[in-house]
């Protein structure tokens, strides 16, 4: 006795006689309760007043689980009542998901169907196919959905004989998620969307497209290898998502001083002043390291001049790339940075005859820390002292040593 769900989703009361009773999970002679299968959940109801919690297939029957344990046996007539809004949100969504494929048909390559799921806030597609789904096509597939829902196409079902179904390129089957739809039975019921989509399903659907009513795409996610995820939403969900993206569209537009149409012009335009902006900021930043370079204290050693000092509130690459800048061909720079985690960074030019390495492997030997470098630059950080320390210590080395 298989459920009658699919064929009759209408159907929300009946009566039946029990078969069988074992604990809190009841076998009816008939039942319109839909059992969990290929994405779609169970039906929610009542068993003669008693909350159904579970409907699953076993073999031949349906077995329906309760939230207690019956009063009534086996033998005796029991009405039986299905979730109204449940069902007619489970409707939907399923056939949302069929509508959601038939877009992806007309804009994926390579498509195939990898899996489905309603939950209680939103249903998923997975596909496989090598089209990238960026934002623009996730646009568009959210337009298709919703344009067919609004050309209010029939949707109908029925069994066709296996071998003639499988003969059909137009039918999308996915063996692993819908659990039941072939079960090595003669015959495959087919779900056709008014020729939008035509898939083997076993779950239930409305009878018309328009009364999915609004689909709103949600997100996309890789779940795994070759496929592309698309979640959306059916009902409140979808509608309150709209209304908030529309609330924060005509948000961002007031304070932009512009209107919504021309709201992706002007971010735009905010993006580029932005970005100059942060350039012109990096290009004062640098400058004003290396003014603070050129400020450092000059030692003389041998024929080469040192200039040692403390930078405070430097990043170590941004003082390594100015301390390389600013370094004269017979000139040492070597900078400390001030912080928590001291750093040490030293350029050296060409004819000063210093290894910027070697001090910096000889400030690590006395504070600790680490790092390395060639004979033009080299850098350390984590050092175990006080800055001015590191740069007394630097100011006190000898280069011939």
């Amino acid at each position: 006795m298989q459920t009658r769900a699919p064929a009759e989703p209408t159907v929300r009361e009946f009566d039946a006689d029990v078969v069988d009773v074992d604990g809190r999970t009841v076998t009816l002679e008939r039942t319109y309760f839909y059992a969990e299968s290929g994405g779609q959940p169970a039906d929610r109801g009542t068993i003669d007043g008693r909350r159904v919690v579970d409907v699953q297939t076993d073999g031949e029957a349906v077995r329906h689980t309760l939230e207690t344990a019956p009063e009534f046996d086996v033998g005796d007539t029991v009405a039986c009542v299905v979730d109204d809004d449940f069902r007619t949100y489970c409707m939907r969504a399923h056939t949302a998901s069929h509508v959601l494929y038939g877009a992806g048909r007309r804009l994926l390559e390579d498509l195939g169907y990898g899996g489905f799921d309603i939950s209680e806030t939103k249903v998923r597609v997975d596909f496989t196919t090598s089209t990238d789904i960026d934002d623009e096509t996730l646009v568009e597939l959210e337009r298709l959905v919703n344009r067919t829902v609004w050309d209010s196409r029939e949707v109908t079902w029925e069994e066709v004989p296996t071998e003639e179904a499988t003969a059909r390129a137009d039918v999308a089957f996915n063996t692993k998620t819908e659990e039941g739809v072939m079960s090595d039975a003669d015959t495959v019921r087919i779900v056709d969307v008014d020729g939008w989509d035509v898939a083997a399903c076993g779950g239930t659907h409305v009878s018309n497209t328009r009364e999915i009513g609004p689909v709103t795409v949600l997100d996309r996610s890789n779940p795994g290898e070759g496929l592309t995820r698309v979640e959306f939403a059916v009902g409140p969900t979808g509608i309150d998502r709209r209304a908030d993206e529309h609330g924060a569209l005509r948000e961002t537009a007031a304070a932009l001083e512009t209107g919504v149409d021309d709201l992706a012009e002007a971010a735009t335009s905010v993006r580029e002043e932005r970005d100059e902006l942060r350039e012109r900021v990096r290009e004062l930043e640098r400058a004003a390291v290396g003014d603070a370079l050129d400020d450092f204290d000059r030692v003389t050693k041998g024929e080469t001049v040192w200039r040692l000092g403390v930078l405070d509130g430097v990043d170590p690459n941004d003082a390594g790339e100015a301390a390389k800048d600013s370094v004269g061909e017979s000139e040492v720079v070597a900078a400390v940075g001030g912080s928590d985690a001291p750093y040490v960074v030293v350029a050296a030019g060409p004819d000063s005859d210093v290894h910027a390495g070697s001090v910096v492997d000889a400030v690590t030997d006395t504070f600790g820390g680490g790092g390395g470098g060639g004979p033009p630059f080299a850098q350390g950080g984590g050092l175990d002292a006080d800055p001015d320390d590191v740069v007394g210590e630097i100011r006190e080395l000898d280069p011939s040593a």
